[in-house]
């Protein structure tokens, strides 16, 4: 079971390690640090990252974040695929700064995650 990370949150929070890749050419950025967030709509990469697979925003692809504050902010999209949980997602994904990224309901609703907050661990799910 990953742990929940304390050296970047307080409180501790869960976070997921995915590979991002490049659909175009194969290439991958592995090991990077996304926050489980089931209150996010969607996903936000960090930009540092997805700028090393060579993928370039969209062109005209702006969207408004509204952060749970109410603050506005905008976000380029790029298209690529996630690896996570061994799991291949492949779509549009906003970019944000920072060192990590958000991995929000537009994927998280498509697996069945197990929170175990007193042991600060997360787990897959199986079916059935």
């Amino acid at each position: 079971m990953p742990s929940y990370d304390a050296s970047r949150f307080d409180p501790p929070a869960p976070v997921a390690h995915v590979t991002l890749r490049n659909p175009n050419n194969g290439a991958m950025v592995p090991d990077v640090v996304l926050l489980l967030d089931t209150g996010a709509d969607v996903t936000l990469l960090p930009g540092s990252a997805v700028e090393q697979l060579g993928v370039s925003p969209l062109a005209g692809s702006r969207y408004e974040l509204v952060g749970f504050d109410g603050s506005k902010s905008f976000a380029p999209a790029v298209i690529l695929e996630m690896v996570f949980l061994k799991h291949v997602f492949r779509g549009r994904y906003l970019l944000i700064e920072g060192d990590h990224g958000i991995l929000g309901r537009d994927i998280l609703n498509h697996l069945s995650l197990l929170f175990e907050g007193p042991q600060q661990q997360w787990s897959e799910r199986s079916p059935g």
